[in-house]
């Protein structure tokens, strides 16, 4: 696949970014892709390597290596390399509902196990894709596919994030009639609120979402679905239902003085900068503020980068970011071979644009919170912070980080928030629809499958395997909506 020799003719080449003290004067995205024809390079580094990890998506050392989805890696790569776009797209589209989504948001499982990371650098394969959809949205590719027959049979998908979406598009090109219900005032969950514009796009979501309306898709927003609408009456209403409702418990901080104003979740604090920019440009500020305040944010991971990057648009006037687990090594342990997905320190972009404003990385290992202290408003005005050092419990065994005797330490702190992930689905939504959950409170389905202990009723996504990535979900919407369809039809061919 691809030109045999060009991972040695040809040097990987990525998406220039906007430098970062120019970026944080704006909430677009900056990345400057390559033109096309040298894209169509990068196809041509794609080796013929004998075995694709790259598609594979199985689990090596703990960790999944390769595309869950699967996506025909070195097929594609080879489309965009002799120039066949048209071909690449289609290639791409059997396995992919969202490929604009995966394409800016993804971290690229694919590429992490390419095997030009033995003596380089790996395949471009995400930015790759971008090219092959963007050019076939350019180009008039991506049109509506409408079903030529319906079945007759009605599903309900809960949650419009891209579990939801990828179920609802599979379901309904089948012919089976999709209404999509969204407790939010627009369709998108995760991907609109949970992810930054300078990320993605808004508007790439509305352009999908367009297309899915064409293609007779219903979506419902403000349909808070265990609350405003009662999940009996959609049982009887439709014949299966789809429950995508997310991970949408955040993991708290439990410390004294934690009742202090201006301590956020992470994903409200972030949902409500991207409302007010959707709504107003931020001229109606009903967002929350961090213009000339000292940030903490506690969490690592990609919320947490996020958070970083948003405060620094906002105007704040420090960030610090505490994680509890130490610094990963800047490159491959012995221990964590290729084609194992690399435990690898990894700087994004907001903590890129923390060292381009502050002179230095935001990030302090192996700390935690141990008190919040507050004015005589009630405000949130320090935070008292420990070290952390692992150490093996004689009881169970197990590592566990503890804290360090004599290393307390007060830092500014005028706005906290808590990107300490999330403990699985709400309660008042699996109590409505009845369905079991497991200690994590992921949604309990039949072993290898989406269908729940009450008939007709299934779920994907991180509400079913807790919380993970957009290709992740996007893989779980396809196959629940596949194991869906077989229940209604006796078989799929989805």
């Amino acid at each position: 696949m691809g030109k045999p020799t060009g991972f040695l003719e040809y040097n990987r080449v990525s998406a220039q970014m906007e430098e970062p003290k120019e970026r944080i004067k704006h909430f677009r995205e900056f990345k400057k892709y390559l033109p096309i024809e040298e894209q169509q390079k990068q196809g041509a580094r794609c080796m013929e390597c004998g075995v694709p990890f790259c598609q594979s998506g199985d689990v090596l050392g703990g960790m999944v290596s390769g595309c869950p989805l699967h996506n025909l890696v070195p097929e594609t790569n080879d489309l965009v390399y002799t120039g066949n776009w048209e071909q690449a797209y289609l290639r791409l589209s059997k396995t992919h509902s969202f490929p604009e989504f995966t394409a800016r948001v993804c971290p690229a499982l694919c590429e992490a196990a390419c095997t030009c990371n033995l003596n380089g650098e790996p395949v471009g394969t995400k930015e790759n894709e971008h090219a092959i959809i963007e050019t076939a949205f350019e180009r008039g590719w991506v049109k509506p596919q409408v079903p030529k027959v319906r079945t007759g049979k009605k599903v309900a998908v809960i949650g419009s994030g891209p579990s939801g979406l990828a179920a609802a598009q599979q379901l309904n090109r089948r012919g089976h009639q999709v209404t999509v219900f969204e407790r939010s005032d627009r369709i998108g969950g995760l991907l609109r609120y949970g992810i930054p514009n300078m990320k993605l796009d808004k508007a790439v979501i509305d352009r999908r979402v367009r297309l899915m309306e064409e293609e007779g898709v219903v979506f419902k927003t403000g349909a808070d679905v265990g609350k405003d609408i009662k999940a009996a009456e959609l049982q009887k209403e439709f014949d299966r239902i789809v429950l995508c409702c997310g991970a949408s418990n955040p993991r708290d901080i439990k410390v004294p003085g934690r009742d202090a104003h201006h301590i956020y979740f992470a994903v409200d604090f972030l949902a409500s900068v991207t409302r007010s920019l959707l709504d107003s440009g931020l001229k109606d500020h009903k967002f929350v503020s961090a213009k000339g305040k000292h940030v903490l944010v506690i969490g690592g991971g990609d919320t947490g980068n996020d958070c970083v990057g948003t405060a620094l648009r906002l105007g704040a006037k420090s960030v610090t970011q505490l994680e509890m687990m130490p610094k990963a090594p800047d490159t491959r342990a012995d221990s964590n071979p290729w084609p194992q997905w690399p435990r690898v320190c990894k700087t994004d972009y907001g903590q890129e644009e923390a060292i381009a404003v502050f002179g230095h990385d935001p990030r302090i290992y192996q700390t935690t919170v141990t008190e919040f202290i507050k004015d005589e408003k009630g405000d949130v005005q320090k935070a008292k912070t420990v070290k952390l050092e692992s150490k093996r419990d004689e009881k169970t065994g197990r590592m566990n980080m503890v804290p360090v005797k004599g290393s307390e330490e007060v830092i500014d702190a005028q706005l906290v928030l808590i990107a300490a992930g999330f403990l699985g689905s709400q309660k008042y939504v699996t109590d409505a629809f009845k369905v079991s959950v497991d200690e994590r409170t992921n949604v309990a389905t039949k072993p290898e499958g989406y269908e729940t202990g009450i008939p007709g009723i299934f779920a994907a996504g991180d509400m079913h395997r807790g919380q993970s990535l957009v290709v992740w979900a996007i893989r779980e919407g396809r196959k629940a909506a596949e194991e869906v369809d077989a229940s209604l039809m006796g078989y799929s061919n989805l």
